[in-house]
């Protein structure tokens, strides 16, 4: 008997294959695993001297995207040996994914995503022939379908993605026979956003311990802030800054938001908020529809100036400023923030600047039906430029007593002992398996083979655990405003003391598409979305 599977690149996946493979040739069945996911091995790319590339541009010119053959030809169907024994078979009802009081918030997510291969290839065939084209042009639009929303289909495999870069790169040759210059360009972007899905692989598998640590060693030194209630705004889109509350509450009512949203939101939570970007990438991982550890990964750590081609660290994009460049007519504020919808468009995303006239003409109450600016623009970014003064001061005197050196880790020590409150969407469902706590009773079990040979110091995995709290009733202050427009089951919350919640959403819309997608995750397994 043989096993075959496609295999993946995050730690999790290969401490779990690993053990799975392990456990099934002690019975006498063989494994064999295949590349479905890349181009290229995360083992094939490295520079001269065999260092993995730490960055997007150096990573690119080396071998990213350069298909050696053409798309390959599909074997013949072969018939199914038909199983021996009893095979028991259920229907998808009998499962018990959904419950009556999610169905019509899983209807709200069918609107946008049915899965399956038929509907993977349809939605392909839609953007290949008719958004490709104008899609440098289209994809910073916020409001409307203006990118691909391929990325679930990506993730769960539904869509070849060397069938698509293939398919990409044939109507590109066309445009350029053509000199149809807008059709080469956006097949150009298209092409980047495929490059930076295959880095961020390559990323998770060079460094595994990305996930809750930067690639940049001082971040070590960073005061992030265990703000609770701030975190709580975030979420539930209540911090005053309309683009950022518009983006998380689309996130909330739909488990869907759009490349330049996630952008915009993760910058305000870590430059505005000085949150520890760990959680951050925890909530988009219970709320995503296309969540994707290693994209949200390469997302998180290139906005929190984790990664040494990064956003700089000083770096702070104002929502004002983003909001009349990416939405200049307010109509994606309008769309989720209706409070806001008699607002003018030369207030739509600063109102709390409004005279009071056009504050009362449009029904607008500032800390009533809308809230103040969780925080000042200007304190905020003093706040940011004392927090990096504070760690480069601390990074200076540890090199100065020679207790540092270059190497990756964050200040997880530090954060582990808070106590984060997490709203729990069904108190069993962990990013980080059961693998991880066999991981820490046998480290010597995961054995990863690559071209070289290289120290694993500072890039130690670290185990997490669920905490598995008690289920209880989440008050009405918890409740944001998108979930209060769905009749849902109430939350629970617990108290965990890892550096960010484990799972730190509540009551998800389409709960039972995102339990199927997470266990689909643990038991079998974009930065953002292209």
């Amino acid at each position: 008997m043989k096993v075959v599977y496609n295999h993946l690149y995050d730690p999790v996946s290969l401490v779990r294959d690993h053990y799975i493979t392990q456990k099934l040739g002690e019975t006498g069945v063989s494994v064999q695993s295949y590349n479905a996911e890349l181009l290229h091995e995360p083992w094939e790319v490295y520079d001269d001297n065999g260092n993995a590339f730490t960055t997007f541009d150096a990573y690119c010119d080396h071998k990213c995207l350069k298909l050696e053959t053409g798309p390959g030809i599909n074997l013949p169907p072969c018939s199914l040996v038909q199983a021996t024994g009893n095979v028991k078979k259920c229907l998808i009802d009998e499962l018990g994914l959904e419950d009556e009081s999610e169905k019509s918030s899983n209807a709200l997510l069918g609107r946008v995503w049915s899965p399956g291969w038929a509907n993977a290839d349809k939605a392909f065939t839609r953007f290949i022939e008719n958004h490709l084209l104008n899609y440098s042009k289209d994809r910073f639009r916020l409001h409307g379908n203006c990118t691909s929303l391929l990325s679930p289909y990506l993730h769960f495999g539904e869509l070849s993605v060397r069938k698509l870069i293939v398919s990409v790169l044939m109507k590109q040759a066309v445009w350029r026979n053509e000199k149809n210059f807008v059709g080469v360009s956006s097949a150009n972007h298209f092409l980047k956003a495929m490059r930076l899905r295959e880095y961020s692989r390559y990323i998770c598998f060079n460094f595994p311990f990305t996930h809750e640590r930067p690639l940049l060693s001082s971040l070590k030194y960073f005061p992030w802030s265990a703000d609770q209630a701030n975190f709580k705004a975030w979420r539930q889109g209540r911090t005053g800054y309309p683009l950022v509350d518009a983006g998380m509450r689309e996130l909330w009512a739909t488990g869907w938001i759009h490349n330049r949203i996630r952008v915009i939101v993760s910058s305000f939570f870590v430059k505005f908020l000085v949150l520890p970007w760990q959680w951050g990438i925890r909530y988009f991982w219970d709320t995503l529809l296309d969540a994707d550890l290693e994209n949200d990964i390469l997302g998180w750590q290139y906005i929190s100036g984790s990664l040494p081609d990064g956003h700089a660290l000083e770096r702070m994009d104002i929502p004002q400023v983003q909001g009349f460049k990416y939405d200049p007519d307010g109509d994606y504020i309008r769309q989720w923030l209706p409070e806001l919808a008699q607002i003018p468009c030369e207030w739509i995303h600063h109102p709390y600047d409004a005279p009071e006239y056009v504050l009362e003409s449009a029904g607008v109450d500032l800390g009533s039906n809308y809230p103040k600016p969780i925080i000042d623009i200007d304190l905020a970014r003093a706040r940011l430029t004392e927090c990096i003064s504070i760690m480069r001061g601390k990074e200076l005197s540890a090199k100065a007593d020679g207790l540092t050196e270059e190497q990756v880790f964050d200040n997880y020590d530090t954060n582990v002992n808070l106590s984060i409150p997490s709203a729990v969407v069904k108190g069993k469902i962990s990013l980080f398996p059961d693998a991880w706590s066999r991981y820490q009773q046998d480290s010597e079990s995961l054995i990863i083979t690559k071209k070289k040979e290289k120290s694993s110091e500072g890039e130690r995995l670290v185990v997490v655990e669920d905490s598995g709290g008690e289920r209880s009733k989440m008050d009405d202050e918890l409740r944001s405003t998108a979930e209060s427009c769905f009749d849902k089951r109430q939350a629970t919350s617990s108290a965990t003391p890892f550096p960010f919640p484990l799972n730190c959403s509540s009551n998800i819309p389409g709960a039972a598409h995102l339990h199927t997608r997470r266990n689909h995750a643990v038991d079998c397994q974009e930065s953002f979305d292209v």
